[in-house]
């Protein structure tokens, strides 16, 4: 998880204590350590600028630590909210050591596309093998400088050695990654023209309202700690006494193997 020292007692312990908590292994990337969470130190700058460089440290010392522990990293920001087990079911569908990689996908920048990073993207096991073996150590594949977008940088770097993206959606094409809030993307209220950036850039149109977002999305962005908190207590608290959630929709939700495959 991508954070800061300032964000230490704010977002990146909100994250630990809520899906954090979830995942097999969860290590904070950071330039100071600190004794309340799990982190790893980079020794990068603590600057947006060098953002790239930091997640490159980061999946390096991913692959060092946990390659023969895992089957798929995931790197997330410190103001994302993940829903772990709906991950761990998309990710069933799906083998580890195939070179392969999931997200938000955007169509610009990048030739075959790359993952928002706010997102948050899955590397599978043979994805990040590549990457910390064959891209990253050769100019040619991989930038070399900390600088530049992390995630577009990313979309690089994997593509010149031959990982290839999947499309995440469900079998209604409704997003499983999702870049902004919950809010944002069923009200779309920021979005009211055809030019804002974020419809040029995603790669797959996303529905208007409640179909934007999958009944199993996976991740949101921009999310505060205030709102991982209220996220917690939606997802894994409430519930309405003596709902049948298949009285509300025609079909289940499923993973789509099938790209060509979309309910209507």
């Amino acid at each position: 998880v991508m954070t800061q020292p300032n964000n230490h007692k704010t977002k990146a312990y909100q994250v630990y204590r809520t899906w954090g908590k979830r995942c097999t292994y969860v290590e904070f990337l950071t330039t100071e350590a600190d004794p309340e969470i799990p982190t790893i130190v980079s020794p990068t700058k603590e600057e947006y600028g060098q953002i790239w460089g930091k997640t490159k440290f980061g999946f390096k010392t991913a692959y060092e630590k946990y390659y023969n522990k895992v089957d798929w990293v995931m790197k997330a920001d410190d103001d994302t909210y993940v829903i772990v087990e709906n991950l761990r079911y998309l990710l069933s569908s799906y083998n580890h050591s195939d070179p392969i990689w999931f997200g938000c996908e955007f169509k610009v920048i990048v030739k075959d596309g790359y993952m928002s990073g706010g997102a948050g993207y899955v590397l599978s096991k043979e994805a990040l093998r590549r990457f910390a073996e064959i891209s990253l150590p050769n100019a040619t594949l991989c930038k070399q400088d900390d600088t530049g977008a992390e995630d577009a940088e990313m979309g690089f770097c994997l593509t010149n050695v031959g990982v290839r993206s999947v499309d995440a959606r469900d079998n209604f094409g409704r997003f499983r990654f999702l870049p902004f809030t919950p809010e944002n993307h069923l009200l779309q209220r920021e979005w009211n023209y055809q030019d804002f950036w974020y419809f040029h850039n995603i790669k797959y149109p996303e529905n208007p309202g409640m179909h934007c977002c999958s009944d199993l999305a996976i991740s949101f962005h921009y999310v505060s700690p205030e709102m991982m908190v209220l996220l917690e207590y939606l997802i894994y608290h409430l519930r309405p006494y003596g709902l049948k959630t298949e009285s509300i929709d025609d079909a289940p939700t499923k993973n789509r193997l099938n790209s060509s495959i979309i309910i209507e």
